[in-house]
């Protein structure tokens, strides 16, 4: 578990969102983004969201 919420340049599919969420929790990457393509099929703004947190989130040094 890291302190810091970055993407990391190593074990993402995409943008490396979801690896980064679940490298600063401690959880299972395929976990986050199961939960994350689950939540799709339900409405709200999970899309903009992520685009949003790919914009935000720094790259790992």
């Amino acid at each position: 578990m890291t302190d810091a919420l970055v993407r990391p340049r190593d074990g993402k599919i995409i943008a490396g969102v979801c690896a980064g969420i679940a490298n600063r929790y401690g959880w299972s990457a395929n976990t986050v983004r199961l939960v994350f393509v689950i939540s799709c099929l339900l409405p709200g703004p999970q899309v903009l969201l992520y685009l949003v947190l790919w914009l935000l989130m720094p790259k790992a040094p």
